[in-house]
């Protein structure tokens, strides 16, 4: 059986709770938007597979809940994640640009100086998105999956002369698991 990816990331949402999370990953992985808005409860993944650079990456997005009193829970899934103190990927998100009436940021103070200033403070790109509209939504999963290729650049070379490294292989199993044990995972709504 052919290999349908070269590499698995996980990648995660973070966030506060109703910024669009789960609407974010339901746009990029299924091209739906749900404007009904259920809160997630603990955490929730989802998967797609995109090419980069000629590398099939496999990206498994983990979907956080971002109210406090989930946070115990969803630290959890930090470990499990593309995850070193120095060397964590980021970029930051300015979500629902299709909401002008409801816009907490200006679009000037977003896109300059504050979110850029902000952005350039952390060491990340920032992108305003509307999941609604799907303005940058492929654009900004994509950039960070280029940084996480960047960043394990030595590794993918590796990759290319083993036939199956043991990170890799956990990786595939753990994805036929959900969080919780169930074999199901649910369906998606925002």
């Amino acid at each position: 059986m052919a290999k349908q990816y070269d590499v698995l990331f996980r990648l995660l949402l973070l966030g506060d709770s109703g910024v669009g999370k789960t609407c974010l990953l339901c746009r990029f992985t299924d091209s739906e938007f749900h404007p009904a808005h259920i809160s997630t409860i603990g955490v929730d993944f989802k998967m797609k597979t995109i090419e980069v650079d000629g590398i099939k990456v496999r990206i498994q997005i983990w979907d956080t809940a971002g109210q406090e009193r989930y946070q115990t829970i969803t630290k959890q899934y930090y470990r499990r994640a593309q995850y070193a103190p120095d060397g964590v990927q980021k970029i930051l998100i300015g979500n629902k640009a299709d909401e002008e009436h409801k816009r907490q940021v200006a679009k000037e103070q977003g896109l300059q100086p504050f979110a850029s200033q902000l952005a350039r403070e952390y060491g990340m790109d920032f992108y305003e998105t509307s999941a609604c509209s799907n303005l940058n939504i492929k654009e900004s999963f994509t950039r960070l999956t280029e940084l996480v290729l960047q960043a394990h650049r030595k590794e993918l070379e590796g990759l290319r002369t083993a036939t199956a490294p043991p990170e890799l292989a956990q990786l595939e199993e753990d994805e036929q698991q959900t969080p919780g044990g169930h074999d199901n995972p649910k369906n998606c709504w925002c």
